[in-house]
Protein backbone atom coordinates (compact mmCIF):
# COMPACT_ATOMS: atom_id res chain seq x y z
CA UNK A 1 0.00 0.00 0.00
CA UNK A 2 2.78 2.43 0.92
CA UNK A 3 6.28 2.96 -0.49
CA UNK A 4 9.02 1.02 1.24
CA UNK A 5 11.17 4.10 1.74
CA UNK A 6 8.72 5.86 4.07
CA UNK A 7 10.44 6.07 7.43
CA UNK A 8 11.07 8.09 10.58
CA UNK A 9 14.15 8.45 12.78
CA UNK A 10 14.68 10.38 16.00
CA UNK A 11 16.93 9.67 18.97
CA UNK A 12 17.90 6.23 17.64
CA UNK A 13 14.24 5.25 17.17
CA UNK A 14 14.02 4.07 13.60
CA UNK A 15 10.49 3.43 12.37
CA UNK A 16 9.80 1.64 9.08
CA UNK A 17 6.97 -0.25 7.34
CA UNK A 18 4.34 2.47 7.41
CA UNK A 19 0.95 0.93 8.09
CA UNK A 20 -1.42 3.89 8.17
CA UNK A 21 -1.47 7.59 7.26
CA UNK A 22 -4.06 10.05 8.54
CA UNK A 23 -4.78 13.65 9.53
CA UNK A 24 -7.12 12.62 12.37
CA UNK A 25 -5.57 13.28 15.81
CA UNK A 26 -8.09 10.98 17.52
CA UNK A 27 -6.12 8.08 16.01
CA UNK A 28 -3.15 8.97 18.23
CA UNK A 29 -4.92 7.63 21.33
CA UNK A 30 -4.83 4.02 20.07
CA UNK A 31 -1.54 3.13 21.80
CA UNK A 32 0.43 2.54 18.60
CA UNK A 33 3.64 4.27 17.50
CA UNK A 34 3.00 7.34 15.36
CA UNK A 35 5.39 9.69 13.62
CA UNK A 36 3.96 13.19 13.89
CA UNK A 37 4.23 16.24 11.67
CA UNK A 38 2.11 19.32 12.25
CA UNK A 39 2.56 22.38 10.08
CA UNK A 40 2.77 25.89 11.48
CA UNK A 41 -0.66 26.53 9.94
CA UNK A 42 -2.16 23.60 11.89
CA UNK A 43 -2.38 20.82 9.31
CA UNK A 44 -1.81 17.35 10.74
CA UNK A 45 0.14 14.47 9.20
CA UNK A 46 0.35 11.24 11.23
CA UNK A 47 2.05 8.04 10.11
CA UNK A 48 1.69 4.75 12.00
CA UNK A 49 4.66 2.42 11.62
CA UNK A 50 4.69 -1.33 12.23
CA UNK A 51 8.40 -1.72 12.95
CA UNK A 52 10.28 0.43 15.49
CA UNK A 53 13.80 -0.49 16.50
CA UNK A 54 16.82 1.08 18.17
CA UNK A 55 19.46 1.81 15.56
CA UNK A 56 21.69 4.61 14.25
CA UNK A 57 20.49 6.40 11.15
CA UNK A 58 21.68 4.56 8.03
CA UNK A 59 24.37 6.54 6.21
CA UNK A 60 23.92 7.72 2.63
CA UNK A 61 25.51 10.27 0.33
CA UNK A 62 24.62 13.91 -0.39
CA UNK A 63 25.69 15.93 -3.42
CA UNK A 64 26.75 19.32 -2.04
CA UNK A 65 24.78 22.23 -3.53
CA UNK A 66 26.60 24.93 -5.48
CA UNK A 67 24.25 27.80 -6.27
CA UNK A 68 23.06 30.72 -4.12
CA UNK A 69 19.95 30.23 -2.01
CA UNK A 70 17.07 32.60 -2.65
CA UNK A 71 15.06 34.22 0.15
CA UNK A 72 11.31 34.76 0.32
CA UNK A 73 12.12 38.16 1.85
CA UNK A 74 15.19 40.13 0.77
CA UNK A 75 17.00 42.18 3.38
CA UNK A 76 15.11 45.45 2.82
CA UNK A 77 11.78 43.61 2.89
CA UNK A 78 12.69 41.86 6.12
CA UNK A 79 13.78 45.15 7.72
CA UNK A 80 10.42 46.63 6.72
CA UNK A 81 8.67 43.63 8.31
CA UNK A 82 10.54 44.24 11.58
CA UNK A 83 9.61 47.96 11.49
CA UNK A 84 5.93 47.01 10.99
CA UNK A 85 6.04 44.69 14.01
CA UNK A 86 7.61 47.39 16.17
CA UNK A 87 4.90 49.83 15.11
CA UNK A 88 2.23 47.30 16.10
CA UNK A 89 3.96 46.77 19.45
CA UNK A 90 3.94 50.55 19.93
CA UNK A 91 0.17 50.55 19.37
CA UNK A 92 -0.22 47.83 22.01
CA UNK A 93 -1.55 45.20 19.63
CA UNK A 94 1.19 42.64 20.28
CA UNK A 95 4.27 42.19 22.50
CA UNK A 96 6.42 39.90 20.37
CA UNK A 97 6.35 38.30 16.92
CA UNK A 98 8.66 35.67 15.49
CA UNK A 99 9.46 37.01 12.01
CA UNK A 100 10.61 34.36 9.54
CA UNK A 101 11.68 33.95 5.95
CA UNK A 102 12.12 30.93 3.71
CA UNK A 103 15.33 30.04 1.88
CA UNK A 104 15.04 27.81 -1.18
CA UNK A 105 17.40 26.09 -3.61
CA UNK A 106 16.76 24.09 -6.79
CA UNK A 107 17.74 20.42 -6.49
CA UNK A 108 17.93 17.33 -8.65
CA UNK A 109 15.58 14.90 -6.90
CA UNK A 110 17.56 11.90 -8.17
CA UNK A 111 20.77 13.16 -6.55
CA UNK A 112 19.39 14.87 -3.48
CA UNK A 113 17.60 12.54 -1.12
CA UNK A 114 17.31 14.28 2.23
CA UNK A 115 18.43 11.04 3.87
CA UNK A 116 21.88 11.90 2.55
CA UNK A 117 21.63 15.45 3.86
CA UNK A 118 20.51 14.16 7.25
CA UNK A 119 23.49 11.79 7.38
CA UNK A 120 25.75 14.76 6.74
CA UNK A 121 23.98 16.86 9.40
CA UNK A 122 24.34 14.07 11.97
CA UNK A 123 28.10 14.16 11.57
CA UNK A 124 28.60 17.93 11.34
CA UNK A 125 25.79 19.39 13.45
CA UNK A 126 24.42 16.94 16.04
CA UNK A 127 21.26 18.22 17.71
CA UNK A 128 19.27 16.88 20.68
CA UNK A 129 16.03 16.58 18.69
CA UNK A 130 17.42 15.79 15.24
CA UNK A 131 14.98 13.82 13.08
CA UNK A 132 14.39 12.49 9.60
CA UNK A 133 10.90 11.91 8.22
CA UNK A 134 9.67 10.69 4.86
CA UNK A 135 5.91 10.37 4.46
CA UNK A 136 3.47 11.08 1.63
CA UNK A 137 3.99 14.70 0.56
CA UNK A 138 7.05 15.47 2.69
CA UNK A 139 10.69 14.62 3.20
CA UNK A 140 12.29 16.37 6.18
CA UNK A 141 15.79 16.57 7.65
CA UNK A 142 15.76 18.45 10.94
CA UNK A 143 18.52 19.49 13.33
CA UNK A 144 16.13 20.96 15.87
CA UNK A 145 17.64 21.97 19.21
CA UNK A 146 14.24 22.72 20.79
CA UNK A 147 11.94 20.47 22.79
CA UNK A 148 8.27 21.19 22.14
CA UNK A 149 6.39 18.54 24.15
CA UNK A 150 7.98 15.65 26.01
CA UNK A 151 5.40 13.46 27.74
CA UNK A 152 5.82 10.56 30.14
CA UNK A 153 2.48 9.40 31.45
CA UNK A 154 0.75 12.42 32.97
CA UNK A 155 3.94 14.50 33.12
CA UNK A 156 4.55 17.06 30.38
CA UNK A 157 7.51 19.39 29.78
CA UNK A 158 8.16 22.06 27.16
CA UNK A 159 11.46 23.91 26.80
CA UNK A 160 11.06 27.07 24.71
CA UNK A 161 14.16 28.66 23.21
CA UNK A 162 14.19 32.45 23.07
CA UNK A 163 17.48 34.29 22.85
CA UNK A 164 20.37 33.48 20.51
CA UNK A 165 23.98 34.66 20.51
CA UNK A 166 27.14 33.48 18.78
CA UNK A 167 28.97 30.63 20.52
CA UNK A 168 31.87 32.97 21.39
CA UNK A 169 29.75 35.71 22.96
CA UNK A 170 29.62 35.98 26.74
CA UNK A 171 26.07 36.71 27.82
CA UNK A 172 22.51 37.46 26.82
CA UNK A 173 21.09 40.97 26.89
CA UNK A 174 17.94 42.16 28.61
CA UNK A 175 16.06 41.96 25.29
CA UNK A 176 16.76 38.21 25.10
CA UNK A 177 15.64 37.62 28.68
CA UNK A 178 12.46 39.66 28.23
CA UNK A 179 11.69 37.74 25.04
CA UNK A 180 12.22 34.41 26.79
CA UNK A 181 10.03 35.39 29.73
CA UNK A 182 7.15 36.41 27.43
CA UNK A 183 7.18 33.01 25.74
CA UNK A 184 7.45 31.17 29.06
CA UNK A 185 4.27 32.95 30.14
CA UNK A 186 2.59 32.08 26.84
CA UNK A 187 3.52 28.39 27.15
CA UNK A 188 2.30 28.33 30.75
CA UNK A 189 -1.02 29.66 29.50
CA UNK A 190 -1.24 27.14 26.62
CA UNK A 191 -0.43 24.16 28.80
CA UNK A 192 -2.77 25.25 31.59
CA UNK A 193 -5.66 24.48 29.24
CA UNK A 194 -4.96 20.74 29.53
CA UNK A 195 -3.19 20.62 32.93
CA UNK A 196 -4.26 19.86 36.48
CA UNK A 197 -5.00 23.14 38.26
CA UNK A 198 -1.91 24.44 40.04
CA UNK A 199 0.47 21.94 38.42
CA UNK A 200 2.08 24.27 35.84
CA UNK A 201 5.52 25.34 37.05
CA UNK A 202 8.67 26.90 35.62
CA UNK A 203 11.31 24.41 36.76
CA UNK A 204 14.22 26.26 35.18
CA UNK A 205 14.49 29.81 33.84
CA UNK A 206 17.18 31.21 31.53
CA UNK A 207 19.34 28.12 31.06
CA UNK A 208 22.25 28.50 28.61
CA UNK A 209 22.57 25.75 25.97
CA UNK A 210 25.51 25.57 23.58
CA UNK A 211 24.99 24.26 20.04
CA UNK A 212 27.26 24.34 16.96
CA UNK A 213 27.97 28.01 16.31
CA UNK A 214 25.28 29.24 18.72
CA UNK A 215 24.29 29.60 22.35
CA UNK A 216 20.58 29.58 23.20
CA UNK A 217 18.59 30.83 26.19
CA UNK A 218 16.20 28.07 27.30
CA UNK A 219 13.56 27.64 30.00
CA UNK A 220 11.54 24.61 31.17
CA UNK A 221 7.80 24.59 31.86
CA UNK A 222 6.33 21.47 33.48
CA UNK A 223 2.79 20.32 34.20
CA UNK A 224 0.62 17.33 35.03
CA UNK A 225 -1.97 16.54 32.35
CA UNK A 226 -5.56 16.12 33.50
CA UNK A 227 -6.94 12.59 33.39
CA UNK A 228 -8.83 11.84 30.19
CA UNK A 229 -7.27 14.60 28.09
CA UNK A 230 -6.78 13.41 24.50
CA UNK A 231 -3.97 14.07 22.04
CA UNK A 232 -6.43 16.10 19.97
CA UNK A 233 -6.91 18.42 22.95
CA UNK A 234 -3.18 18.63 23.70
CA UNK A 235 -2.29 19.59 20.13
CA UNK A 236 -5.19 22.02 19.84
CA UNK A 237 -4.03 23.82 23.00
CA UNK A 238 -0.40 24.15 21.98
CA UNK A 239 -0.05 24.30 18.15
CA UNK A 240 1.69 26.30 16.78
CA UNK A 241 4.52 26.44 19.33
CA UNK A 242 4.62 29.72 21.19
CA UNK A 243 8.35 30.27 20.74
CA UNK A 244 7.95 30.53 16.95
CA UNK A 245 4.71 32.50 16.83
CA UNK A 246 4.58 35.31 19.39
CA UNK A 247 2.55 36.87 22.17
CA UNK A 248 -0.36 37.18 22.30
CA UNK A 249 -0.41 34.23 19.92
CA UNK A 250 -3.57 35.21 18.01
CA UNK A 251 -2.29 38.72 17.29
CA UNK A 252 1.13 37.44 16.29
CA UNK A 253 -0.40 34.91 13.87
CA UNK A 254 -2.39 37.68 12.17
CA UNK A 255 0.77 39.75 11.64
CA UNK A 256 2.69 36.73 10.33
CA UNK A 257 -0.08 35.91 7.84
CA UNK A 258 -0.10 39.51 6.62
CA UNK A 259 3.65 39.95 6.12
CA UNK A 260 5.20 36.57 5.26
CA UNK A 261 4.73 35.81 1.55
CA UNK A 262 4.75 32.01 1.82
CA UNK A 263 3.16 29.61 4.33
CA UNK A 264 5.73 28.16 6.71
CA UNK A 265 4.46 24.61 6.29
CA UNK A 266 6.56 22.13 8.32
CA UNK A 267 8.93 24.89 9.43
CA UNK A 268 7.95 26.11 12.92
CA UNK A 269 5.46 23.27 13.27
CA UNK A 270 6.11 20.16 15.37
CA UNK A 271 7.92 16.95 14.45
CA UNK A 272 8.49 13.79 16.45
CA UNK A 273 6.65 10.76 17.78
CA UNK A 274 3.71 9.77 19.98
CA UNK A 275 3.33 6.30 21.50
CA UNK A 276 0.37 5.99 23.86
CA UNK A 277 0.98 8.35 26.79
CA UNK A 278 4.59 9.03 25.82
CA UNK A 279 5.95 11.49 23.29
CA UNK A 280 8.94 13.41 22.06
CA UNK A 281 7.96 16.34 19.86
CA UNK A 282 10.40 19.01 18.70
CA UNK A 283 9.81 22.47 17.32
CA UNK A 284 10.65 22.10 13.63
CA UNK A 285 13.37 24.74 13.42
CA UNK A 286 16.82 24.27 11.80
CA UNK A 287 14.88 22.16 9.33
CA UNK A 288 15.17 21.34 5.61
CA UNK A 289 12.18 19.99 3.72
CA UNK A 290 10.86 19.09 0.29
CA UNK A 291 7.27 18.63 -0.87
CA UNK A 292 7.74 16.65 -4.07
CA UNK A 293 8.73 19.52 -6.36
CA UNK A 294 12.27 20.59 -7.32
CA UNK A 295 12.89 22.92 -4.38
CA UNK A 296 14.75 22.31 -1.15
CA UNK A 297 13.55 24.69 1.57
CA UNK A 298 14.94 25.94 4.86
CA UNK A 299 13.39 28.44 7.29
CA UNK A 300 15.06 31.00 9.51
CA UNK A 301 13.72 33.71 11.79
CA UNK A 302 14.12 35.96 14.82
CA UNK A 303 11.95 37.09 17.70
CA UNK A 304 10.97 40.75 17.40
CA UNK A 305 10.23 42.93 20.42
CA UNK A 306 10.07 46.69 20.98
CA UNK A 307 13.80 46.66 21.68
CA UNK A 308 14.70 45.00 18.38
CA UNK A 309 17.11 46.65 15.96
CA UNK A 310 16.06 45.58 12.44
CA UNK A 311 19.59 45.14 11.07
CA UNK A 312 20.58 42.95 14.02
CA UNK A 313 17.45 40.81 13.60
CA UNK A 314 18.34 40.23 9.94
CA UNK A 315 21.81 39.18 11.03
CA UNK A 316 20.27 36.77 13.56
CA UNK A 317 18.38 35.06 10.74
CA UNK A 318 21.66 34.79 8.84
CA UNK A 319 23.46 33.44 11.92
CA UNK A 320 20.83 30.73 12.44
CA UNK A 321 21.12 29.63 8.82
CA UNK A 322 24.87 29.73 8.20
CA UNK A 323 25.99 26.49 9.81
CA UNK A 324 23.36 24.23 8.26
CA UNK A 325 23.42 25.93 4.86
CA UNK A 326 27.18 25.36 4.82
CA UNK A 327 26.51 21.64 5.39
CA UNK A 328 23.96 21.45 2.57
CA UNK A 329 26.04 23.62 0.24
CA UNK A 330 25.30 26.78 -1.69
CA UNK A 331 25.68 30.36 -0.48
CA UNK A 332 23.47 32.77 1.45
Amino acid sequence: MFGRDYQFWMGNRHATKMKKFTDDPSELDDGNFWAVLTTFEGKYHFAQFKKVEESPFPKSEWSVLQRPWRSSLEELDYLSYVHAIREEIGRGGVYQVNACRELSHLIDKKQHSLAGLFSRIQGANPAPFASYLKIPGFEIASASPERFLSRNGSQLVTSPIKGTIRWDQDDFGEKDKAENLMIVDLMRNDISKIAVDGSVTVSELFRREKHPGLTHLVSDVRAEIRAGVTWREILAATIPPGSVSGAPKSSALSIIAEHEPTPRGPYCGAIGWIHGDRSELAVAIRTFWTTGDEWLRYGTGAGITWGSEPALEWEETQLKARTLIAIAGGTL
